[in-house]
């Protein structure tokens, strides 16, 4: 039985584009709008198992449909740059999947389909029309299904008639008189203003269609039959402009669209030139990662041996000798992951231990001291979550001497896939199994015993043993070998120590802050209906813009193909218009607070320990900054008071202790000032002046006491955002000033600060050169956009390249504090705790008798943690929680 799949392939990539993060390729290609188009596809593959299939694409801007209409689409903004160039690519890739595209000059893609849908009608064959445009469902019939993309493009929505019939009232062909009714912006279809969905639908259940609304108009009530008999042009107009045109003059016979599969050979090579390295190895196409078991196993060069055939002298006898290990730990929450076991290869033999093996009596005593002998080195893959899965269960990791993933991630930070299979690829090494391979996901996820798992195993232990000595290499001719040994390693046993202490949370205080957010949410919930004069979902962007948009008549700012924008970005701007928009905007921060960190917190509390054990990546942000997980502490809002106040949790875990903090003060601009050796905001430092009213002094040219808080907030915005490249346009935008303004600010800033223009051209001139930009301590960020020919992408390099040594150099700084100030609290003997680092901040539990000698020797240790030719500074406060810390 044949079965179509005729997809719109313009919607479908426009969705996959806004649903998808940005994503580029080595040689600066987006991608993401390609990628998530392709998961689209193979899911489609997959379950549809299409016998025809095409991908139908819009010809040009100009259709037949503006010769009646010139404004039709006239008001949908240009196409980004970012996606424009994924089209040829998309289309590059229809070719290497073996899929028919088409298109016609003068017709649009809904136009293509509709005719082949229409054609599939009449030989009584089963089609899929798969687009993210309402407009389709005129399409559907016995025979045409409609598959419309919802959550960008991980979900679709189904619809043939009794669908329809079921959701709207309507019959297929009646969608096109709802578009004639309500228009459609997307498309600057008109419509009759102000009528919407829910109007529309009202009219044609009673009336059927557009004319007999028209022929009934006096049957209607005061404005709406004023509003209709105003605009029966508009309305005819625009159902004939929503009508899909079935009887395109097509050059492309359904038989060409026959679908025979791809060439393994030809869909790898192109997924590795868009470096779609997953898609790779989830296919198992050619050189990829995820290989059979029995293949590792023949071309495997070592003998695998289990722990449990070894007495215990020959055990230790062998881990003594291996030099490299792999623990196995299932799960991404570390504090919460299943270990697994470990292999540590020792010449051509690995050793295999299991969970059991650990727990057994014969065998824990010369497994577990090998592990907790810090003479022994242990060099493997992410052995910071395998310190932490160990620990929960009374195990010391010691001696780590070498981390795979960390090297990975120092050699190039921008990598998104540093998975253990990935490196082995990326290196030309005999590849391994995936994990998902061997073990499955999610509900589906069993661990095998015997030798399937001792063989995996094994298998990542001799990965981690060819690995080392390459990225080992490449690390010292990076010149990173320094960073590596006694920044980020050491820096990662230190982290494991703050997260298996923990901080102590009251969840008294919670609870209480919890209720009385919900007063404060109940209380806006009742003013938001009162200003609406009805009971509706606020959480619901569909009710909400209807309240918004049809009931009160807020002006439209964004449309999106579901209906009216309701985000953040749309409300800031309404909030002028009306005051129940100005509620709704802290109607939705208290909402957030209460679920994403009262809630949210109550529920990571451990009930062994009363405390929250947060994870620290070291390998997720491409600046070297720190990111911090199950819970993330580092993004408790501060800047409300009711955020500030979550922090009154967060106490110490001793009676009569106080929790200490200390912030690096403006540490990026002192590293700017460093960096580019300004002499002007290099003696402001110098002396001690406050860097925004100096700024504002030698921008404006006034004395000190002139200095208004006006000048002051320009001159820190300014000052912050040429830290991160800000444009004119940024600027504008954060002081509500004019572009024109905002460039004259920057030129006198820059003609002030010359220092600071010299280091952004030089930088960025070095960048071009050289392809990466560093950090004082060597942190090497790579950037291949530099020389795209696309603007944007090429301006977001060299912005980044402006910031990367400032802000990857200030998180170097304060890794460097944490490092040093864990070797001074161990070489004192002091009780006090490094808690938690949040961004230039450092958290402590403090003993009542060391609280004076931490006022003085944190703030010590912080400043002194990186020689600059400005000084740092670090301030320091403490309470009986973190929130009268701070």
């Amino acid at each position: 039985m044949d079965k179509w799949v005729l997809i719109d392939g313009n919607s479908i990539i426009y969705r996959a584009f806004f649903a998808l993060p940005p994503l580029t390729n080595s040689a600066g290609l987006h991608t993401n709008a390609v990628f998530g188009f392709t998961t689209m596809l193979l899911r489609l593959l997959e379950e549809e198992k299409p016998t025809h299939m095409l991908v139908a694409f819009d010809a040009g801007k100009v259709t037949f449909r503006h010769e009646g209409y010139e404004d039709y689409k006239g008001g949908r903004e240009k196409t980004p740059p970012e996606l424009s160039e994924q089209f040829p690519v998309l289309k590059e890739l229809l070719r290497s999947f073996g899929i028919a595209q088409y298109e016609l000059a003068g017709y649009e893609a809904d136009d293509i389909i509709g005719t082949l849908s229409r054609l599939a009608d009449e030989r009584g064959v089963e089609a899929l029309v798969v687009s993210g445009d309402k407009d389709m469902l005129q399409l559907a019939s016995d025979h045409v299904t409609i598959a419309l993309t919802r959550k960008g493009i991980s979900e679709v929505e189904r619809y043939d008639p009794a669908e329809i019939n079921e959701k709207y009232g309507l019959k297929p062909l009646q969608i096109i008189d709802l578009k004639g009714l309500m228009g459609d912006t997307s498309d600057n279809i008109p419509g009759i203003p102000g009528v919407g969905e829910k109007t529309a639908l009202k009219l044609l259940h009673e009336y059927g269609s557009v004319e007999a609304v028209l022929a009934n108009a006096a049957e209607l009530k005061g404005k709406m039959r004023e509003k209709v008999e105003t605009h029966q042009d508009s309305a005819l107009m625009s159902k004939k402009l929503a009508t899909i045109f079935r009887e395109v003059p097509l050059e492309k016979q359904p038989d060409e669209l026959t679908y025979g599969g791809y060439d393994a050979q030809t869909l790898a090579d192109m997924f590795r030139k868009l470096e779609f390295k997953s898609l790779i190895e989830r296919l198992e196409l050619p050189g990829a990662a995820s290989v059979d078991a029995a293949a590792v196993a023949a071309a495997a060069t070592y003998e695998v041996v289990a722990a449990g055939s070894l007495d215990g002298p020959a055990l230790a006898a062998m881990l003594a000798a291996s030099d490299s290990v792999y623990i196995e730990a299932i799960g991404d929450n570390p504090h919460q992951a299943r270990l697994i076991g470990l292999a540590a290869a020792s010449g051509e033999r690995i050793v295999v231990a299991t969970y059991d093996d650990l727990m057994d009596e014969k065998l824990s005593g010369p497994l577990r001291g090998w592990l907790e002998d810090e003479h022994a080195p242990k060099r493997g893959y992410d052995l910071h979550k395998a310190e932490l899965a160990l620990g929960w269960l009374g195990i010391a990791l010691r001696g780590i001497a070498f981390d795979a993933l960390l090297a990975a991630y120092l050699l190039d930070p921008t990598e998104s896939s540093q998975t253990l299979a990935a490196l082995i690829q990326r290196h030309g090494l005999s590849a391994i199994q995936t994990d998902e391979a061997v073990y499955g996901k999610g509900a589906r996820l069993v661990v095998p015993q015997g030798d399937v798992l001792a063989n995996h195993l094994a298998a990542k232990a001799d990965a981690v043993r060819r690995l080392v000595p390459l990225l080992a290499e490449q690390l010292e001719q990076g010149h990173m070998t320094k960073l590596n040994d006694e920044l980020e390693l050491p820096l990662a046993v230190v982290l494991a120590g703050m997260e298996k202490q923990g901080i102590q949370v009251n969840p008294a205080v919670l609870e209480e802050l919890g209720a009385e957010l919900e007063r404060g949410i109940s209380q806006y919930m009742s003013d938001i209906y009162a200003h609406a004069g009805m009971e509706f979902n606020i959480n619901s962007p569909k009710q909400l813009g209807e309240v918004l948009f049809e009931k009160l008549g807020l002006p439209v700012i964004k449309k999106t193909k579901t209906g009216h924008s309701t985000d953040a970005e749309v409300l800031e701007k309404l909030e002028p218009y009306s005051e129940i928009v100005k509620l709704i905007l802290q109607y939705r921060q208290l909402t957030k607070l209460q679920s994403t960190y009262v809630e949210g917190l109550l529920k990571e509390i451990r009930r062994d320990t009363g405390k929250v054990h947060t994870y620290y990546r070291q390998t997720i942000a491409a600046t070297g900054r720190l990111s911090s997980q199950f819970p993330n502490l580092q993004n408790i809002p501060i800047r409300l008071e009711e955020g500030r106040r979550i922090r009154k949790a967060f106490v110490p875990s001793e009676p009569g202790w106080s929790i200490l903090a200390a912030d690096y003060s403006q540490i990026e601009l002192r590293v700017l000032a460093h960096i580019s050796g300004d002499e002007r905001m290099k003696e402001a430092f110098i002396a001690d002046t406050d860097i925004h009213t100096k700024t504002a002094m030698d921008v404006f040219g006034v004395s000190a006491d002139e200095v208004d808080a006006n000048m002051r907030r320009q001159a820190k915005a300014v000052n912050f955002g040429i830290v991160y490249g800000i444009s004119d346009f940024g600027l504008s935008n954060n002081l509500g000033i004019s572009r024109k303004d905002a460039a004259r600010f920057i030129e006198q800033y820059f003609a002030v600060f010359e220092g600071v223009r010299a280091y952004m051209d030089n930088i960025v001139a070095q960048a071009r050169r050289d392809g990466y930009v560093t950090t004082l301590l060597e942190r090497r960020r790579y950037l291949p956009e530099i020389k795209a020919s696309n603007f944007n992408l090429r301006s977001f390099a060299e912005r980044t390249a402006m910031n990367t040594p400032i802000q990857g150099t200030a998180a170097d700084i304060i890794k460097l504090a944490m490092v040093k100030m864990d070797g001074v609290l161990r070489e004192r003997k002091l009780r006090s705790r490094m808690l938690l680092q949040v961004h230039d901040e450092l958290v402590f539990e403090v003993p009542a008798d060391e609280l004076e000698l931490m006022k003085t020797l944190l703030p010590e240790v912080m400043e002194s943690a990186l020689k600059l030719d400005v000084p740092l500074r670090a301030d320091v406060s403490f309470g009986d929680n973190w929130y009268e810390a701070k």
